[in-house]
């Protein structure tokens, strides 16, 4: 993935949440950003990208893609940082109901990504990033809502995407060999 790759994960992320909301018929958009920013009211969830750290395990190997321009043959990347990303999920607000209503929006986000854990496509640059429940403590969730301790706390799940792959940028695409190397006049006298 490019330098985009953060980005294009959480809005990966974020289209597969908002369309489980809409096969549901839950009205609202998922917010992205923090859970205290005045701009997620009324949003039905909100996806938090609180975290984020190298993955340990495959931090020292290459990174293979399908180069983008022709020819679409492997290339190898040795100065890529595959990343963790950690998401937390948090029923939004709606201003005079309780949060009852938005636990249904969040049963939803939760079934939709065990049943299809894995962002691919167009959108992740056809990787394969896997989405998977992250367990956190009590100390650990105190920690990420301590961030914002004007927000009244609000039913949450934690989430990890993985890996996340920050490529280096890619070198110029070399033009076309030289096959044939002469003069040649054409009609006229013009040379080329």
């Amino acid at each position: 993935m490019s330098a985009d790759a953060i980005f294009n994960v959480t809005a990966a992320l974020r289209a597969r949440l908002q369309d489980a909301l809409a096969a549901a018929a839950i009205p609202g958009t998922v917010f992205v950003g923090p859970l205290d920013d005045p701009d997620s009211a009324g949003a039905p969830l909100i996806l938090f990208l609180y975290r984020m750290v190298p993955n340990a395990s495959m931090r020292n190997r290459e990174h293979r893609v399908l180069r983008p321009a022709p020819p679409h043959d492997t290339l190898v990347l040795f100065d890529s940082l595959p990343l963790d990303l950690y998401y937390l999920i948090t029923v939004g607000t709606s201003p005079g109901t309780s949060e009852e209503p938005l636990l249904r929006a969040l049963g939803l986000a939760i079934r939709e990504l065990q049943t299809a854990p894995d962002l691919t496509g167009p959108g992740v640059s056809y990787e394969t990033v896997h989405v998977s429940i992250e367990p956190l403590s009590t100390d650990e969730v105190s920690r990420v809502w301590n961030l914002f301790p004007a927000a009244n706390y609000r039913t949450s799940i934690a989430y990890l995407a993985s890996p996340v792959w920050i490529d280096p940028a890619l070198p110029p695409v070399p033009g076309a060999p030289v096959t044939e190397d002469g003069l040649r006049t054409a009609p006229g006298g013009i040379t080329s």
